[in-house]
């Protein structure tokens, strides 16, 4: 099978909560993020690193800017609007790489973790549950690789056959009006450098999903088993005892993973919030007023991927709260009346910890949440009816 990993795997074979991130991991290897253990091919990888840093982290965004400083003068309407909001999405995404480059360290000790937790994921209901998710982030990855996917090659396809290249970076070396050859020349390069930047988009957007997923289904099972706590017969108060122990190292073990990913996630979230306005903003503007029919329908696949950076991790968020209230509850009903006065104690400990909900903060300054994504969202719609009055003042004038 090609995507083997996006099919939930039997029972009888071995999957672990780190097996969810394979594609994603792939996927940074490719990119140059991830190097391999030999000495000597991590030299080798070390160039095709920079080289990838070079060109989709660093030229990228100098080549829009270098277009319009040379360039401005030749830009229609739609041209410059399309390749303004890419051009802001390339600094954002720049910055997000940097971000999550310079501290990857926390995202692979979190994954880690991982398997210190599955450690107690022993029954046959728990470890569905294990094989479930695995091919559902793997799925999920796969699903967001063929949308950007579809946004860059529209954007390509769209712009070549209208007659200019997708985004007319800076290229001091071919003019792309020299003919057809030269037109077709730069945009694949273009596309080709697009490429990467792609990649680097999809990791910075998909880690945050991925992570989130296996946080939620940690959470699921710890909620089961805090569940059956004292419900078997068979057990004596020590090994009882026991359990909630291990039911309270569980939920320290899950509030480590967070607290390693959540700075990580606090810059890039912010970053994508303070650019997800503008950038719909902008593409609406675009969609609604300037574009034909190639470039209007790569500009609403650019909208649909644009919404996806930031609204299933948001969403997720809430959910997360959620289930820590619904963990505080699980240990309220746990069967606990009549236990030794130290289970008690410690339970009520438990209780107490849990009532803390997991947040994650976007640059520190607001949670991260539906109501947040919601807000930054409805900015990129009220700069539309803006420009709508403008249009119909300026008309209502010439009348």
């Amino acid at each position: 099978m090609l995507f083997r990993l996006i099919k939930q795997a039997s029972l009888t074979e071995k999957v672990a909560s780190q097996d969810g991130f394979i594609y994603l991991y792939r996927a940074m290897k490719f990119i140059g993020w991830i190097p391999p253990k030999a000495v000597l091919l991590r030299y080798v990888y070390f160039s095709w690193t920079l080289m990838a840093f070079g060109w989709h982290t660093v030229y990228l965004p100098l080549g829009f800017l270098g277009s319009y400083i040379t360039q401005i003068k030749l830009f229609t309407p739609g041209e410059f609007l399309t390749s303004l909001q890419v051009c802001i999405s390339a600094y954002g995404c720049s910055t997000k790489v940097i971000i999550i480059y310079s501290q990857l360290w926390r995202l692979i000790k979190a994954r880690e973790l991982l398997d210190k937790l599955d450690v107690h994921c022993s029954s046959l209901e728990e470890r569905e549950k294990i094989h479930h998710i695995v091919a559902r982030c793997n799925h999920v990855f796969l699903i967001f690789t063929i949308i950007y996917s579809s946004s860059g090659v529209s954007s390509y396809l769209s712009s070549v056959l209208s007659g200019h290249p997708p985004y007319q970076l800076y290229n001091p070396f071919l003019d792309w009006h020299d003919g057809t050859l030269n037109l077709w020349i730069v945009s694949t390069f273009e596309f080709m450098v697009l490429v990467g930047a792609a990649v680097q988009n999809l990791l910075s957007d998909t880690y945050t999903l991925v992570y989130g997923l296996i946080l939620r289904t940690h959470l699921e099972l710890l909620n089961g088993r805090i569940s059956k706590l004292r419900t078997n017969p068979e057990m004596t108060e020590d090994e009882n005892y026991e359990e909630l122990v291990n039911c309270v190292l569980d939920h320290k073990l899950i509030l480590e993973y967070c607290a390693l990913i959540r700075p990580v996630i606090s810059g890039t979230i912010f970053i994508q919030f303070l650019l997800i306005g503008a950038i719909l903003g902008i593409a609406l503007i675009n969609l609604f007023f300037f574009c034909d029919l190639w470039t209007g329908f790569a500009s609403v696949v650019y909208i649909v991927a644009t919404l996806l950076q930031t609204f299933p991790f948001c969403y997720i968020c809430n959910l997360v709260v959620d289930d820590c209230e619904a963990l505080a509850h699980a240990i309220f009903q746990s069967n606990w009346i009549g236990s030794s006065p130290r289970y008690q104690s410690t339970l009520f400990y438990f209780l107490h910890n849990v009532q803390l909900p997991i947040v994650f903060i976007a640059g520190g300054i607001f949670p991260i949440s539906m109501s947040s994504n919601i807000s930054v969202a409805k900015f990129a719609f009220s700069v539309i009816t803006i420009v709508q009055q403008i249009n119909l003042a300026d008309k209502l004038k010439t009348d």
